[in-house]
């Protein structure tokens, strides 16, 4: 593909406070090479983000727990010790080198856990669903390997002024650690989204029953998180109809409509959209084009990233048509740290290994050639 039908991908744009050369996002993508039990960002880690920053390009960190209680995966990072703090000072360092920007995204796994790996915390959720921890396809990491879900209970109300609190010091974290901005993750069934959707929230208290009040702890997750940083560099990630993990709404199109509506109070620097042709890391609905981002890009008022599915010519497409203002993109990105170089100058791209996407070591990690090493 030449550079004629890729333009728009490589125009600047202005999100928040930051001003990008290129419009092609690296999304967060969990690649469980954080040292395991620790949780701390592995030297590993930084050459990988490393590998893939590009001058003027935004990179979005995996899901990084804002506490040990939120842990979801044994070998993914964490911003709550000073230790994680130093990881990730060194693979934003790495990132900033190359002149690219780096956003922190702040995650709590929720029912998505096992005790094994929240220090022998259970595991919590807005409600109890026994059937989700019952499914044997809803797997954690954990130091045995890939297991069952354990059993979660209900969020007491009285306890979630102390995950706003982990929030805040994840995000004061995240500061300290030299990211420049912070990305709320309310996607993929975990914690934020388990309130979102009303398969997963059956609470009778304030933040269940309504669309409103389902959306009340992403709303003041996001404002403890703009009190911190500014509106400018906090963005927001939904996954509007998504079934992964175990998702799903009687009404997602009114659902996600109302969030993004109430996100638009705060000015935020972007929202972050996967398309639901995408459950985990499967394309699922081939054929379905970028619905969720053609809907709600007349919704939100600032710039939207979409991602999910896309190829450099898709990509552009959305673009052109005004459905996003950005693309991510995730397999490519594993398989490609010259991705934007490569798309372009509109040269082929490496194929990804799906087998290495979770194997915790080098192999398919920091291994994939850059297009001037494959012509040697």
């Amino acid at each position: 593909m030449g550079l004629v039908t890729q333009k728009k991908l490589l125009t600047p744009i202005r999100i928040g406070a930051i001003t990008l050369k290129h419009r092609i996002v690296m999304p967060p993508l969990s690649r469980l090479r954080a040292n395991p039990g620790t949780s701390i960002p592995s030297d590993l880690m930084a050459e990988y983000y490393g590998q893939r920053a590009s001058d003027g390009g935004l990179i979005v960190t995996e899901a990084t727990a804002i506490a040990e209680t939120g842990r979801g995966y044994y070998h993914a990072p964490g911003l709550y010790t000073e230790a994680q703090v130093e990881g990730w000072r060194r693979v934003t360092q790495a990132v900033h080198a190359k002149g690219g920007y780096i956003f922190a995204q702040l995650w709590h796994a929720g029912r998505t856990s096992h005790s094994s790996i929240t220090g022998g915390a259970q595991p919590v959720s807005a409600s109890v669903d026994p059937t989700y921890w019952a499914d044997p396809s809803n797997v954690v990491d954990t130091p045995e390997g890939f297991q069952q879900a354990s059993p979660h209970r209900a969020l007491e109300t009285a306890e979630i002024p102390e995950v706003l609190a982990q929030y805040a010091s994840a995000a004061i974290n995240a500061k300290l650690a030299g990211f420049d901005g912070v990305e709320v993750m309310a996607t993929n069934g975990h914690l934020i989204d388990q309130f979102l959707q009303d398969n997963s929230n059956r609470r009778t208290d304030q933040y269940g029953g309504t669309i409103d009040n389902r959306s009340r702890l992403l709303s003041e997750v996001t404002e403890v998180l703009v009190n911190l940083w500014g509106a400018n560099r906090v963005g927001v990630r939904l996954s509007p109809s998504g079934t992964f993990n175990g998702m799903g709404d009687s009404n997602p199109r009114a659902l996600f409509r109302h969030v993004v509506e109430r996100l638009n109070a705060f000015g935020l620097a972007y929202l972050h959209l996967i398309e639901p042709r995408i459950k985990g890391t499967d394309l699922v609905i081939p054929d379905q084009g970028p619905i969720a981002a053609k809907e709600l890009s007349q919704v939100f008022n600032g710039p939207l990233i979409a991602a999910g599915g896309f190829e450099p010519d898709t990509a552009e497409d959305a673009l052109a048509n005004g459905y996003a203002s950005l693309i991510s993109f995730g397999r490519h990105f594993i398989a490609n740290p010259d991705l934007p170089r490569r798309i372009e100058l509109g040269i082929p791209l490496n194929p990804y290994d799906r087998n290495t996407f979770y194997s915790f070591d080098a192999k398919g990690y920091t291994d994939y050639l850059f297009y001037d090493e494959t012509r040697k």
